[in-house]
């Protein structure tokens, strides 16, 4: 496996009004909604290991800790980051931020763990 720590993603994500706290319920405003903006983190980090990884094999999340410190208007573009800091057997630990321009809007830490995706799948049938 070629999964090592220092990797590094970047990937771009336009708040449209799906992604916004009004639509999804998590508050009354138009802005990037904090689940949008984990839900960025969390594809930038899978969509990008996936490509370090078998073609058997992916990743599940299975933890986030996250500060959303400033808003995103409706129709502005973000960019995630995220820096794989370790790997412990088929755990692996990255920081994520997001970015407006060149502001910080949010952060954090994001531990997603490699499976075989047929073992998977009857695991959960």
């Amino acid at each position: 496996m070629s999964v090592k720590p220092g990797l590094v993603f970047r990937d771009k994500y336009l708040v449209t009004s799906e992604f916004t706290a009004k639509h999804l319920g998590s508050g009354s405003v138009e802005v990037l909604a904090t689940p949008a903006m984990i839900l960025f983190m969390e594809h930038t980090c899978r969509v990008n290991i996936d490509n370090y990884l078998s073609s058997n094999q992916t990743t599940v999340g299975i933890h986030v800790d996250v500060y959303h410190v400033k808003p995103a208007p409706v129709n502005s573009e973000i960019t995630v980051e995220a820096k794989l800091l370790e790997v412990d057997g088929r755990k692996l630990i990255f920081y994520v931020a997001a970015y407006l321009g060149d502001k910080l809007i949010g952060y954090g830490l994001h531990e997603r763990y490699i499976v075989d995706k047929e073992d998977f799948a009857q695991k959960i049938k």
